[in-house]
Formats: structure tokens, sequence, C-alpha cells
């Protein structure tokens, strides 16, 4: 029986440095990442759409933001050769960055939160990270603010320090064309590009590229529920890697014709069914965008090429995503989600629980701080 998930590894994009001073064939491994088609059993027939699978990196997506902006700053003086990498990390560009040291000959020191899986934990301190957890939110900002505070009041106490800042950091944008062009080279015209939105790096970076090409095309971003990017309150979350609970500029709003926020739940039984039904494994975002893609694939008129970047792969979520007794014991194993979603005409309508789609998109501090004089 044929599989409905077909891999597809393109011809390298561009020619990746070696054999110069500070590169390391280690670089050789980020990039040119297979694509999946995602269809029926998933995706109802006929509806397919397909999956760029960015866990095929050594760390995942962000090991292109982190070795691109830490190059960034060497060539332009801002991090002086064996200088110390500072920065805040949910997990994924922590691997990224410890990469990144490694390639370059940098010491890299990270902050997390009490969230970060102990498996990521480990990992990062393998890869020889320096690793300081915050002990509690900021009352405003959350963990993310929490652990920004702890950033810079380390930078003050480390001479030549550098710290990235990939949620303001148009390098981080920027580091994304090489993604947006093996999707040029993979695909002859996409309809609709769907991402998962946290620091707004890979999605801004991507579209930018590809709309040249495809003056037509649909951005659509994937949220969690509970996070202020799009305009919700912030609240607790439980999903990793996407969402936020501050406002990073490098979120393109003017781009996105659409939003989704999705709760954990939902993602969670994406996931694992994608893995059961493709082979296919991702975390939060993975699951998140998925569902959201499903949807599009089936909702939309005609037969558009729906495109999904799948940021990571599953080994960080073994005890979380796939761990039954976890997932059981947040409730998550509740059952399929609703066919389609909820819809709200403005963010700011009202707090949102399940999946929810929003077209009207705007940066949040604009509206906000409007309403508030």
């Amino acid at each position: 029986m044929e599989s409905n998930t077909r891999l597809a590894r393109p011809e390298p994009a561009f020619t990746k440095t070696s054999g110069q001073r500070g590169s390391s064939s280690l670089s050789l491994a980020i990039g040119n990442t297979p694509v999946a088609r995602i269809s029926d059993p998933f995706v109802p027939m006929p509806g397919a759409f397909s999956a760029k699978l960015e866990g095929f990196n050594p760390g995942g997506i962000k090991d292109r933001p982190a070795l691109h902006m830490i190059r960034r700053a060497r060539a332009r003086g801002e991090l002086v050769p064996g200088g110390t990498i500072v920065e805040s990390t949910s997990g994924t560009l922590g691997l990224g960055l410890a990469l990144a040291g490694i390639i370059l000959g940098h010491p890299v020191v990270l902050v997390a939160d009490p969230g970060l899986e102990p498996l990521m934990c480990g990992m990062l301190r393998a890869y020889g990270v320096r690793l300081e957890i915050v002990p509690r939110p900021d009352p405003v900002g959350g963990w993310q603010e929490a652990r920004r505070q702890r950033v810079r009041e380390l930078m003050a106490t480390l001479p030549g320090a550098y710290c990235p800042d990939q949620y303001n950091n148009p390098d981080n944008v920027d580091a994304y064309a090489g993604l947006a062009h093996e999707l040029l080279g993979q695909f002859p015209h996409i309809d609709v590009l769907v991402c998962a939105v946290g620091t707004g790096g890979h999605s801004a970076g991507v579209y930018q590229v590809l709309k040249r090409q495809f003056p037509d095309l649909r951005l659509v971003g994937v949220d969690a529920v509970g996070s202020t990017i799009f305009g919700q309150p912030a609240r607790p979350r439980l999903m990793r890697g996407l969402g936020s609970s501050i406002y990073p500029r490098n979120i393109a709003y003017d781009s996105f014709s659409e939003v989704h926020w999705v709760n954990p739940a939902e993602a969670v039984w994406a996931c694992r069914e994608l893995a059961k039904h493709h082979y296919v494994t991702g975390g939060w975002s993975t699951g998140a965008v998925a569902l959201v893609s499903r949807w599009l694939a089936g909702a939309l008129p005609g037969d558009p090429t729906v495109v999904a970047i799948f940021p990571d792969g599953p080994f960080r979520y073994w005890n979380t995503v796939y761990d039954d007794d976890y997932c059981r014991g947040h409730d998550l194993l509740a059952g399929p989600p609703a066919g389609e979603p909820d819809e709200i005409a403005h963010p700011g309508d009202r707090v949102v629980e399940r999946w929810t789609r929003c077209t009207t998109v705007a940066d949040p501090l604009t509206w906000i701080e409007g309403a508030a004089e």
C-alpha cells in the first residue's frame, strides 16, 4: 500500500561555508530539510497539505537564526572572539546557540524557567551551556520577562558578553531566507503559509521572501491559548515554543491574513494522530500548526497548496505530549477537537479557551494603548 506521507529532500539552496575560519562541518547539518505531504487519514479526502520538517536540523528550526545571529554579531564586532553569548530561551533556540557556541568558539549562558523539560536541561548542560533557572515569573510579563531581567543582570557582570535578543533582532528574521529559498525549490507555487508564532522570526522571514515570488500568498499565524501576541490577555500556558507573554517586535502583524489560537489538548490530539497515521512527529507547535493546516486544506476553495512549518521533532516531548500519564493528569486526552474553529471578529472580543480563528490582525500595542488613552 502506498503511504500518504511522502518525503522529499531538495538539492541545497545555498553553498554552505566550509574550510573557513569560524566554520565547522557541524554547520553542514543545518538546512535542506525534507517535506512531507500530509493527506488522508489525518486530512479528510480530498484535502492535503505539505509540512516542512525542521526537526531534521540538529536542534530544530532555531539552529538557523542562532548561527546567523551570532555570525552577524561577530561580523559587526558586537561579539568579540571568545565572548560569552547570553540569552533567554524556552528550549529550541538554546540548542541552536549551544551549536553556534561550539562551531564559533563562544561560551554560552542561557536563562530558562522551571518549565524547561529535564531532558532539555540535561542536553544543554551536556553541550557545555551554563544554564540558569529563574525562580518565579514576573508579575506582569510572566516567565519570559523574568528570564529577560536575569539576562540583563548577567550582561552587566560578564565583560564582552553579547545577547542576541531573539525577540527584537532583525537578524532573527533574515536568518530564514534560506528556508524560504528551500521552499521555492520544493514547490512551484504556494497559496498559504502556516506558521506558529513565538518570536515572530520564521513567519516574517519566510513570508517576506515567498511574497516576492507569490504575490497572493496568505500567511496564517498559529498562537497558543493564553498568549498575548495577537491581543489576548496573558494567562498561564502549558505549551512551550509558541506564544508569548510579551510583544516581540519581530512579528510582522501586517503580513498575517488571520490568526488561530489552539489549546494544549487540541495540539496533543494532532501530534498523536500525525504520529499514528503518517510517522511524522513534533511538539506543541507542530500539533497546533497541523490542526490549523488540516482545516485550511479542506475549507479553502479549489485545490490550494498549503505549506506548514513544523519547527522541531519529538524528542523533548517524550514526557509531555507523548506521555499518557502526563496528558491524563492535565486532561489532554479528551478526544478529537471540533471540526472547525470558533470565530471572533476582533482579538479583544473575548478570552478564548479552545481553537479559535480571527481574520482581524493588528499589533495589539496600537489598539490596546489607544483604548487606554
